[in-house]
């Protein structure tokens, strides 16, 4: 890599709590490899930016290794990075939303199993033709639509939306609702994409997350359907009823996360291709690259920026002691592009095996979702490429600011299609 340096360790560390930083990739990455060369076990202290310490683990043994400690690393009280304001009110309440990422075992293992079943090989094969179907309609929307599109807003995030929302039953009529509320829950960062830039507009969006979803809860009690919404609602665990608090959380997780990760892999893949002509070629000319190329484009991307573990006792971790009740953060982008995990980790390759990735967490956490996201980019560069005779940047790329979930938020293409 080339370009700025961080000027220092500390300066790289503040990469993590500034959400423009990973808006620029190149300079992210740099401040990441630092961090992996001099200080991979690293302590920082926002000085003022608004957060509380926290050790940030940037090489992939150490993710892998942490994440397997799920006994001494818990997901409670600091599941992903927030303020001090943040971190404060989840102490008094449990925080605004319970999902499956913000608990640990049991309960974490309880509320898994209400739809682990769903997300089986023998269940998701039967979804193949409804999402080469969805692969199809917008491969042909990109066909109609005159040779250039924005990529991420006009095609990357549609197919996956309607895949999740259909799996989980909720009327089309409502796709839209769900895609707002969702880049307004992701992007909360970007003056592009927040509802507004106080907090009091993140809270309003989880509010009306919760309005929909108890109405959800409320119809699929009265009146099952077998759809996962269904199965959720009506979900008993221990002979317990889900609450409220637990059903919602399912169901924001699974309409959220379900499909904005998979469009910025989608997007983000894309991007790839063009930027490596040469990889687009191979993977055109051998489609039986797919599985490879498919699991470059999640390294590549890696739209889930981190995940926070806090320590239940003292660990001894390289050279450092993460004391009991400290936070680590686990950056994932960091270990994707780990120099000692990867051969040539910043090259695109199509064809990289073996590719023991962390975009999809490890361990107990390991994504639910992570077979069906998967098979959604394999039908739909399957669909695409064949037809694809030429496509190029038609503009400059743009990426959300964020420190938790994101990709491309634009992603302006010229092509010609078949």
């Amino acid at each position: 890599m080339t370009g700025r340096e961080p000027k220092n360790v500390e300066e790289a560390g503040f990469v993590f709590v500034d959400p423009a930083a990973y808006a620029d990739e190149d300079y992210f990455h740099r401040a990441c490899a630092m961090l992996r060369r001099e200080d991979p076990v690293h302590w920082v202290e926002s000085h003022g930016k608004g957060f509380n310490p926290f050790w940030a683990i940037t090489k992939s043994a150490d993710i892998f290794e942490i994440e397997a400690k799920n006994q001494i690393f818990l997901n409670e009280p600091r599941p992903v990075l927030g303020t001090i304001e943040d971190d404060e009110r989840s102490g008094k309440t449990g925080g605004l939303l319970r999902t499956l990422i913000h608990v640990d075992d049991p309960e974490h293992r309880d509320l898994r199993g209400v739809t682990q079943e769903w997300f089986l090989p023998k269940n998701l094969v039967k979804l193949e033709d409804m999402i080469a179907g969805y692969a199809k309609r917008y491969v042909d929307n990109m066909a109609g639509m005159g040779g250039s599109c924005d990529f991420a807003r006009d095609i990357a995030m549609y197919m996956p939306l309607n895949v999740i929302l259909s799996i989980l039953g909720l009327p089309e009529s409502d796709y839209g609702r769900m895609l707002k509320l969702t880049q307004e829950l992701f992007g909360a960062a970007d003056e592009e994409m927040q509802r507004d830039s106080d907090p009091e507009g993140f809270i309003a969006v989880v509010q009306d997350f919760f309005a929909y979803f108890t109405k959800l809860t409320e119809e699929r009690r009265a009146n099952p359907t077998g759809d996962m919404a269904s199965v959720v609602a009506n979900a008993r665990v221990r002979g317990e009823e889900l609450t409220m608090m637990q059903t919602i959380g399912y169901y924001v997780i699974t309409a959220t996360a379900g499909h904005d990760t998979t469009a910025s892999a989608i997007a983000g893949g894309m991007h790839a291709l063009i930027e490596h002509p040469e990889q687009m070629k191979r993977l055109r000319d051998d489609l039986s690259l797919i599985n490879t190329a498919v699991d470059e484009m999640i390294r590549w991307v890696t739209p889930v920026k981190h995940f926070m573990r806090t320590a239940t006792e003292d660990y001894q971790l390289r050279d450092k002691t993460i004391r009991a009740g400290q936070s680590v953060l686990l950056s994932y982008p960091s270990g994707n592009r780990d120099e000692d995990a990867f051969v040539d980790p910043f090259t695109f390759d199509v064809s990289r095996s073996p590719n023991k990735h962390l975009a999809f967490g490890f361990g107990v956490h390991y994504c639910l979702g992570a077979m069906l996201a998967r098979m959604e980019l394999k039908a739909f560069f399957k669909e695409l490429l064949p037809r694809l005779d030429h496509i190029e940047l038609a503009g400059d790329p743009k990426w959300m600011k964020t420190i938790f979930v994101g990709g491309l938020k634009t992603l302006p293409v010229s092509y010609s299609l078949r």
